[in-house]
């Protein structure tokens, strides 16, 4: 027997199987029988999509004070049967979908690896088959979760998420494609046995108690799905081996005896800016007392210094909170920070506004558009195109720091999804409105919660922007923060009480109810009680909010910008979208070029005529109209001899449409010959006098003489 053939039967190919059935489908996790080299790798299956998730990690970098996780998913066309866009036919950067599902799967999973692991982790999940039906976005967390849970990484509990869908008044459990069209809540949960740790929502203004049971109902799930991947790691998962670094208690000790006293007070300092010079003051002044030689010398690191005071800024500000009931800006735990609205800030976008609370600021621009600024989306799923975006931006000078700019981070593309999901729900329907939407919301100042502001100045927005939009929507996040004894919720949190505390726990609204969640936990995770007690404290400061931004425009306004395009909608028969189109295209771009109008046709005769000057799409839709028109029956029109037969005359009354007029009705009497009364080219008034079921008219030249006159009648 050969070496190769040896070291082959060494290699373990057992495969490790768990089933459940989940909503009605099969959930299948399975691992062992390839990508062996990965310290984990798992198959998810339900229905027929299939994801395979894999996690490796090596040892820390030296002197890394953050845990380097990295997550990356990504959908493979094939897995759909389709190919790739675009020239190269081969997946390239990664969509906006993948990004979002690669935070899905890292914001609740993180939290679940001890603070003092530093090993650096990649988990990568890649969709190999999808029956457009189940999303693999939650089959993702299932499978990151059950890879590491297997890897001998040090997680302790299984995470697991499900979807949640709200249908005729009642909540769907992972919800196919084909019922999101008619739900009117995109839930989605993620969480483990002892509670939830992540909520993402948009729903259609629902309450805080269908929400709330619909989360409950979702957990209950999860711990189903949970006690399979325990299952699973009971079968084949690899020892925990990571110990955790020896305590550095003396060392915190002499920290905190030399600049405790100090933090306390620059903690008090209300203006962020001041505040933040003030500690970085201090954090110099104790790193050059504890490391004098720097990173170089015998003594503690520097890193190691910056950790404890980062801890004991933490502690200290949680204990000022808990003890005096007071923050850092002077506000009370329930407080919102001051507020102002405006509108109509610039001058020739077609909508704008300005939203500040606080130390936080957006500029809010909503731009109009047609059917051909219509985001097209293709990957997984069927094709689509969205009328309505938002855009998040969040420049280095809106926190007072030089980073790097470059392409939009994850950061924004995530915040950009929630305040989008939060607004679309109140979006008027393209028949009535049939606009493409963009806002873009571009971040001045920031010191906490910018995508809640960005909910606010995006409703001030497109109100101004002439948008009738159901309802205005504002939002607002909610804080925790917590000892052994004692918790407090804070309302309208700071940058540093979501760095320090437990929770960023985000609720947009209408007066009516929610349409978009998003909650990121620090800690392990949230009860059913605390959930309830934050939409409430949520929803009443939402109403507060409402009345600021209705302070500053009570209702959308009752005309769009006269820079924004004029969009005149028409239905004709599709039978004559040919007609419009022309040959080669001709009959449009004539309509186009004569009036400057844009013309886009639907399949089902649907056609939008768009231009700045009103008069310009008027006219363009005249002439859709001439082209188009239905003879009707009794009408009298003036037409034009196309063609002479012995039986007739063929008579054009509109473009692209004649009729005939028999012999016996050109005129009164006997009429020998129909070249007696009529030529090729003479223009006569006719009357159509029947329309068969073919849709060929009958036409009558005497019938139109006796009713107006000889004089009208043509020759």
């Amino acid at each position: 027997m050969t070496m190769e053939m040896e070291v082959m039967e060494r290699v373990d190919r057992t495969e490790h199987v768990v089933e459940r059935e989940i909503g009605g489908r099969t959930l299948r996790l399975s691992t062992g029988k390839i990508a062996k080299q990965a310290a984990g790798a798992v198959f998810v299956s339900y229905g027929e999509t299939t994801i395979l998730a894999t996690v490796v990690s090596s040892n820390p970098r030296p002197g890394i004070d953050f845990f380097p996780m990295t997550v990356d998913y990504r959908e493979k066309i094939y897995a759909s049967g389709k190919f790739p866009g675009g020239f190269f036919k081969r997946e390239g950067r990664p969509t906006n979908k993948e990004i979002l599902t690669m935070r899905m799967i890292d914001r609740p999973l993180r939290p679940l690896f001890p603070k003092d692991f530093k090993d650096e982790v990649l988990i990568q999940v890649v969709v190999l088959s999808c029956d457009q039906q189940n999303d693999p976005d939650i089959l993702s967390v299932i499978g990151a979760s059950a890879a590491v849970n297997i890897s001998g990484l040090p997680v302790d509990v299984p995470l697991a998420a499900v979807r949640m869908g709200y249908v005729d008044g009642k909540t769907v459990l992972n919800p196919m494609e084909s019922h999101m069209e008619f739900s009117r809540m995109d839930l989605v949960v993620a969480g483990h046995a002892e509670g939830v740790n992540m909520i993402e929502l948009g729903s259609d203004e629902l309450s805080e108690d269908i929400v709330a049971d619909a989360i409950a109902e979702a957990h209950r799930t999860i711990v189903e799905i949970g006690r399979m991947i325990e299952e699973l790691r009971e079968k084949c998962g690899k020892p925990v081996t990571w110990e955790p670094p020896a305590s550095d208690e003396p060392l915190r000790k002499k920290v905190a005896k030399h600049a405790a006293e100090r933090l306390r007070g620059a903690r008090k300092i209300p203006i962020k800016l001041e505040r933040k010079a003030a500690l970085s003051e201090i954090w110099k002044d104790t790193v050059d007392h504890f490391c004098p030689e720097g990173a170089d010398g015998d003594g503690p690191k520097p890193d190691v210094v910056k950790n404890i005071l980062d801890e004991l800024s933490g502690e200290i500000l949680v204990k000022s909170i808990l003890d005096e009931k007071k923050r850092s800006d002077g506000r009370g735990p329930n407080d919102l920070r001051e507020i102002t609205c405006e509108v109509a800030v610039l001058p020739r976008v077609h909508g704008s506004a300005l939203f500040t609370r606080g130390e936080t600021q957006t500029l809010v621009v909503t731009t109009l558009g047609t059917s051909r600024d219509e985001q097209i989306i293709d990957g997984l799923f069927e094709e689509f195109s969205k009328k309505f975006t938002l855009h998040y931006n969040f420049p280095p000078f809106c926190t007072g720091e030089v980073k790097r700019v470059g392409a939009v981070s994850r950061r924004e593309l995530g915040h950009g999804a929630l305040a989008e999901r939060s607004l679309e729900r109140v979006l008027p329907s393209p028949d009535d409105f049939p606009y493409t939407i963009r806002l873009s919301s571009e971040i001045m100042e920031s010191n906490g919660s910018s995508s809640m502001a960005s909910v606010c100045g995006g409703t001030l927005a497109l109100m101004d922007a002439g948008v009738p939009i159901k309802q205005p929507v504002a939002g607002i996040s909610i804080g925790r923060v917590h000892d052994d004894k004692r918790h407090v919720l804070l309302v309208d949190i700071l940058g540093e009480e979501d760095h320090f505390g437990d929770m960023d726990f985000k609720v947009s609204g209408t007066q009516r109810g929610i349409t978009g969640v998003q909650l990121d936990l620090k800690m392990r995770v949230i009860n059913d009680d605390d959930i309830r007690e934050t939409l409430a404290l949520a929803k009443d400061n939402r109403l507060r909010i409402l009345r600021k931004i209705l302070e500053a425009i009570r209702r959308p306004r009752p005309q769009i910008s006269q820079y924004a395009p004029r969009i005149l909608t028409i239905k004709i028969n599709p039978e004559k979208i040919g007609r419009v189109i022309g040959p080669g295209g001709k009959g449009i771009k004539g309509i186009e070029a004569e009036t400057g109008a844009r013309v886009d046709i639907e399949a089902d005769g649907t056609i939008h005529v768009s231009s700045v000057d009103a008069a310009a799409a008027q006219r363009a839709v005249e002439m859709i109209e001439m082209v188009t028109a239905e003879a009707q029956l009794g009408k009298i029109y003036t037409g034009k001899v196309a063609s002479i037969k012995d039986f007739g005359a063929f008579i054009e009354i509109m473009a692209g449409q004649d009729g005939l007029c028999h012999i016996s009705e050109l005129a009164d009497g006997y009429v020998k010959q129909v070249n007696e009364v009529v030529s090729i080219g003479d223009t006569v008034r006719v009357k159509v006098i029947a329309i068969d079921d073919q849709g060929r008219i009958k036409l009558s030249r005497k019938q139109a003489i006796a009713e107006e006159g000889d004089g009208s009648a043509g020759r």
